[in-house]
């Protein structure tokens, strides 16, 4: 019996793959079979070493991207593509979290969320399409949104608006290549314990104490378990599931209090 957890043969793009959520994802496909990863960070050095680390089992190509640079942005498809000839799987993971509010943030501030959280992904997906359509691969592309997509906190205003626009390039991408047999998917995630969000709060290592007394399930989410979330997504274990955003989160969107949306 086929297991449809694996990625045999599968190629894959994984943005923000030097730590966190990204690096998670890349050693859970490396462990499910996958036959190359194409890796991309801002972080030189920390993406080598999780590159160096995984090498010993699969075929890992990096680019030092950063994604607001549009120079560096429209290398990584191309680079996949000249290194293992096709793509199969793309998730969009990396994302910039600046706090902002409606009354402080500048327009500069503004443009570099959206360039990262939305231009980035975009262009990423219309290239990894096109490299799909161009090969006749039915594969999977899984973006990382947010819960604050739905509206989101007061100091979190370009970072919420840049995800609830994600969340309809997802949908829209989704129908748009339905009869390629693509599928697109994205996750609406809630308050996570990755090194950005640590970074977030400087000198204070108690914060994360603090937020899971507040949380109901008493931690934060872990990295480990959206990797396997987004691989759920990217495999054939998803079924044909397109299209949809799912909530991750230890909270109920619309009801009254919910934790997620909260964050410090």
């Amino acid at each position: 019996m086929t297991d449809l957890s694996r990625f045999d043969g599968k190629i894959a793009v994984i943005t923000g793959a030097a730590q966190g959520i990204g690096e998670a994802t890349a050693r859970l496909l490396a462990k499910r079979g996958a036959a190359g990863l194409v890796l991309t960070d801002r972080q030189p050095e920390k993406l080598e070493a999780v590159a160096r680390s995984l090498r010993e089992h699969l075929t890992v190509e990096t680019v030092v991207a950063d994604l607001v640079n549009t120079e560096q942005l429209l290398e990584i498809i191309p680079a996949a593509e000249a290194r293992f000839g096709r793509i199969d799987v793309l998730a969009n993971i990396a994302a910039l979290t600046a706090r902002g509010g409606i009354l402080d943030t500048s327009l500069e501030q503004w443009d570099e969320l959206f360039a990262a959280n939305l231009r980035a992904p975009f262009a990423l997906m219309q290239g990894a399409l096109r490299v799909m359509e161009r090969h006749a691969i039915q594969g999977t592309i899984v973006n990382i949104l947010s819960v604050h997509a739905y509206g989101g906190a007061p100091f979190l205003t370009p970072y919420s608006t840049s995800k609830g626009a994600l969340a309809i390039l997802t949908r829209n991408v989704a129908h748009s290549v339905l009869r390629l047999g693509i599928r697109v998917n994205g996750i609406n995630l809630g308050w996570t314990d990755t090194p950005g969000e640590r970074a977030h709060h400087g000198e204070r290592p108690q914060w994360i104490n603090e937020a899971a007394r507040e949380l109901p399930l008493g931690r934060l989410i872990e990295p480990d378990e959206v990797a396997r979330l987004i691989a759920f997504l990217a495999s054939g274990e998803s079924g044909i599931m397109t299209g949809a955003l799912l909530d991750f989160d230890q909270s109920v969107i619309g009801t009254s209090g919910s934790p997620g949306l909260r964050w410090k």
